[in-house]
């Protein structure tokens, strides 16, 4: 068991640095939020305000320079610059999270397991939408045997944005791991393959529909599961009108829900993983569950994004890697995504 609580880095500070990662770490005792590396002077300004105790610098190279002082570093940089960055962290001698996409290519992320492996290190994917409260609904309905054997699985993230908001997103081509295969694909196929198992891409669309649209945003995958769970997924950043987040088909009933997670929108407004209203949905966003010609709402779990900072806590205070607690995400888990994105992109070439 450590002694102090784990010193962390985060490597940049936009949606992902400052939503996704600092309010968790920050609120969670067993960590120390320690520096946070972001050039962006609006984005550093709001670092110093929110989290005084942290020290700001300027690049991901300035923290790696302090890795003797740190335990653990969180990679919210762009998903071209996540294979370098975590290699160096891992030779420096530090735990990792990398956020989504893991790497842009199933082969670095084989090379950096085997790395960390050899270093004795922890390294992890962050896949919290894992711990969506609909995510969390559907696999207590799925544990308890309330669909039967399922045979089909649809699962959607829609959007309508018709700008691309980050500009390293509207220059990124799918080899520098931008488009929305990446993006809500890395989460939605993810889910997938932990709901229902190993599967392979049978059928795929990836179009580019917006007219400054670098790589993709209108994609469509049909996954084989070996199970036999035949998946549907759709992502899009050009619809008015969102299908679905989940639709599920079993021989003993199916399962609908539509709507978004709250846990992002709540942290964006100002809301912390600790308020009561962390994670609860509204009861109009609840899914339907049709059994025998009935139909009844299911009300949705609670949203648990700090679960995940939970279990990598434990898992590094037991002995980080060394432990035989897992790791919130095994990331070779995030490499048979990436597999699955790779045979679709060969499937529509």
């Amino acid at each position: 068991m450590t002694s102090r609580p784990i010193r962390t880095a985060i490597a940049g500070f936009g949606l992902s640095g400052s939503v996704f990662h600092a309010p968790f770490i920050a609120s969670n005792p067993s960590f120390d939020l320690a520096v946070i590396a972001t050039a962006n002077a609006q984005r550093q300004a709001s670092a110093v305000e929110r989290y005084p105790q942290a020290k700001v610098v300027n690049t991901p190279a300035d923290i790696l320079a302090l890795a003797d002082e740190l335990d653990l570093i969180i990679l919210g940089t762009p998903p071209a610059t996540h294979y370098p960055l975590a290699k160096a962290a891992l030779e420096a001698g530090l735990d990792v999270v990398v956020d989504k996409p893991f790497v842009v290519h199933s082969a670095q992320g084989e090379e950096l397991i085997q790395l960390a492996a050899r270093a004795g290190r922890v390294l992890t994917v962050y896949q919290n939408r894992r711990w969506d409260g609909d995510a969390l609904t559907l696999k207590k309905l799925l544990d308890a045997g309330t669909l039967g054997t399922v045979t089909r699985f649809e699962a959607g993230m829609e959007r309508w944005a018709p700008e691309i908001a980050k500009a390293w997103k509207a220059s990124a081509t799918a080899e520098d791991g931008g488009g929305v295969l990446f993006d809500l694909g890395a989460h939605v196929l993810d889910l997938a393959v932990q709901f229902f198992g190993p599967a392979y891409v049978t059928y795929a669309e990836i179009s580019a529909r917006r007219p400054q649209e670098k790589a993709d945003d209108d994609v469509f995958i049909a996954l084989q599961h070996q199970s036999g769970v035949v998946s549907h997924v759709t992502l899009n950043l050009n619809s008015h009108l969102h299908g679905p987040r989940f639709r599920v088909l079993g021989t003993k009933g199916g399962f609908v829900k539509f709507g978004t997670d709250p846990q992002e929108p709540f942290v964006l407004g100002g809301g912390l993983p600790t308020d009561a209203e962390y994670g609860v949905e509204p009861a109009e966003n609840y899914g339907t569950l049709e059994s025998d010609g009935q139909r009844r709402t299911i009300t949705t779990e609670r949203g648990a994004y700090p679960e995940f900072y939970r279990l990598l806590a434990e898992k590094i205070d037991d002995g980080g890697a060394a432990s035989a607690r897992p790791a919130p995400v095994d990331p070779a888990d995030s490499v048979e995504v990436l597999k699955l994105i790779e045979q679709a992109r060969a499937l529509s070439s």
